[in-house]
């Protein structure tokens, strides 16, 4: 698949891929004629740096086609995900584009765009010396996530309810990055890492580690983030994008291209792209 970069993008609005008249006028953005993302690159296939340092994944691409869309330059600050939602509330970007997990609470406080459905995994060494084939085999193991996120809440709830069984307490240990969690795997650190089934399907491919269980807690959706106070229209002005890309087919294609579920399989689900946000 060819993947779009920024330079490529701007030779493109030059030479007339979007006219004046398809561009929505006066979107607020922090930069005039750019569209800054958020995103932490350490999750491949969904968002990655290449052996030449250049950004891919479905993440990007998407991002990409966004700006297009919209008559905008994309730019992307690669930064980790504890820093992504403070930094729409102090204007360092306009969007957060990272693959962050909706939930009700995060649309208290920001506005969120649901796009695609995930699900998560458990990947081990290889040859799977511990027989894991789901959560009751990691008590009394070393376990490995991603810090503050979704799976890192979820594999912390789900030790404690094995634990209230009588079962061994995992020994979690939450890093930086899902990046650094695998690297911790390889390095024998720990025995499994709990995080994105589609991360643990490319890792599997590519024969790095071993898949022990997939596809659990299925349905979550990944989301775009803008701020709650300031993003109403450029969070419309990208769910219209989003709309426009089902309708004629483009999103369809973006997400077959990457084994991804689309956002139509989602139980909650509207029947169009909606955007969350529900302040207190």
């Amino acid at each position: 698949m060819k993947y779009l970069t920024a330079s490529t993008i701007a030779l493109a609005l030059t030479a007339g891929m979007a006219t004046a008249q398809e561009c929505p006028e006066d979107l607020p953005t922090i930069e005039p004629g750019k569209l800054t993302m958020s995103i932490n690159a350490t999750l491949p296939p969904r968002q990655y740096l290449d052996a030449s340092g250049n950004l891919q994944g479905l993440h990007p691409d998407l991002g990409n086609e966004i700006a297009k869309r919209l008559c905008l330059e994309p730019v992307y600050q690669n930064v980790g995900f504890e820093v992504q939602i403070p930094g729409l509330a102090s204007k360092r970007w306009d969007m957060v584009n990272t693959g962050m997990y909706y939930n009700p609470d995060r649309a208290k406080i920001m506005r969120m765009v649901p796009y695609v459905v995930n699900a998560l995994a458990i990947v081990v060494e290889r040859d799977n010396p511990l027989g894991v084939e789901g959560y009751a085999d990691l008590a009394g193991q070393p376990v490995g996530t991603e810090i503050s996120g979704f799976a890192d809440n979820l594999i912390r709830t789900i030790n404690d309810e094995q634990v209230a069984d009588g079962m061994e307490p995992m020994d979690i240990q939450a890093f930086n990055t899902f990046g650094d969690a695998f690297a911790a795997l390889g390095a024998g650190q720990v025995k499994a890492v709990f995080g994105p089934d589609a991360t643990a399907a490319y890792l599997a491919e590519r024969g790095a580690f071993e898949v022990g269980a997939s596809g659990l807690n299925p349905g979550l959706p990944s989301s775009f983030g803008f701020d709650g106070e300031t993003g109403e229209v450029l969070a419309e002005a990208v769910a219209q994008v989003l709309r426009d890309m089902v309708e004629d087919g483009t999103y369809d294609e973006m997400m077959s291209s990457y084994g991804a579920t689309q956002i139509q399989h989602w139980a909650d689900y509207t029947g169009d792209i909606a955007i969350y946000y529900t302040p207190e």
